[in-house]
């Protein structure tokens, strides 16, 4: 059976009503997946969806993707795209989601971005972590739960890329550094406790933009709950987020005089990961970070 007739059938399914898929048309920007638009019919009308396809064995990268979509969207707080369905078919896994229609923003879209996010942050959970681990990127993500967050930074986020350094070649020097940093972490939460609240996880520019009717949409999550100064932080990692944003978010729930020191601890973990996933210069980049880290102390 094509993969095409496969996924018609099963968009059918999930939705209940017959999809007749007229043509599909591959899409760029990912670098993880392979991605198409498909077009087709729902009776008379015209039914776009955004589907994702990867090895048989990424399955499960897509269902943890697809289940932070729906923990995102239980929170009614912003949009994400709804998810369809995904399966194995052809030894090839798939995700099908709503088709984005995006257009420019407008003068307030971004102050907008910055209180749904906010108000995405007040859902929270009594433990860190998440329900199943995920991926950063195409890197598992571990999100085993905690009810300390030190602890679980220390032991889920630091560690783990630590470890996998190290296993890159990463050298001796960024490992015992990381280590020293990591028997420090209380240092940097001295009278500050964070709720355990919902992330995206993933929250750099290219995974946020505006809809035709300028309502701000997020994607690609890397859900889990924890401190919401870790999406902030990486919101200024790679730039591309304007100021009305932060503006707007600050306003809905200023964030804690500690942060400014923090978002350098957080933005480890991402750069960390870069070296993992890129190589490169980033793990002197993420050595940098940790020898200023540790002489702020």
């Amino acid at each position: 059976m094509s993969i095409w007739v496969k996924i018609e059938q099963e968009i059918s399914t999930s939705i209940e009503s017959d999809f007749q898929l007229k043509k599909h048309s591959s899409v760029s920007g990912g670098d993880i997946n392979q991605a198409y638009r498909i077009d087709g019919l729902i009776g008379q009308e015209t039914a776009r969806f955004f589907i994702k396809l990867n090895k048989k064995n990424m399955l499960d990268m897509f269902e943890a993707e697809a289940a932070g979509l729906g923990e995102i969207e239980k929170s009614r707080a912003i949009h994400v795209p709804h998810v369809i369905c995904s399966g194995v078919v052809e030894n090839q896994s798939y995700l099908v989601l709503e088709n984005l229609s995006l257009g420019a923003g407008a003068r307030d879209s971004a102050t907008h971005l910055g209180q749904q996010l906010a108000l995405m942050h007040k859902t929270t959970s009594p433990q860190f972590g998440w329900s199943r681990d995920n991926t950063i990127g195409s890197t598992r993500q571990i999100n085993t739960c905690a009810g300390n967050w030190i602890d679980f930074w220390r032991q889920n986020r630091l560690g783990f890329q630590l470890d996998l350094a190290r296993q890159k070649g990463g050298g001796q020097s960024l490992y015992i550094k990381g280590k020293a940093l990591s028997a420090e972490l209380d240092q940097f939460f001295i009278g500050y406790q964070p709720e355990a609240s919902l992330l995206h996880g993933d929250l750099w520019s290219g995974n946020y933009a505006y809809l035709k009717n300028a309502e701000p949409v997020i994607y690609d999550p890397a859900v889990y709950f924890g401190d919401r100064e870790a999406d902030i932080a990486m919101t200024e990692l790679f730039g591309g987020f304007p100021a009305d944003f932060y503006s707007a978010y600050k306003e809905a729930w200023p964030l804690d005089k500690g942060y400014q020191q923090r978002k350098k601890l957080y933005n480890l973990y991402h750069i960390l990961n870069h070296y993992h996933l890129f190589g490169g210069g980033y793990g002197m980049q993420a050595e940098n970070m940790i020898d200023q880290l540790l002489a702020s102390l």
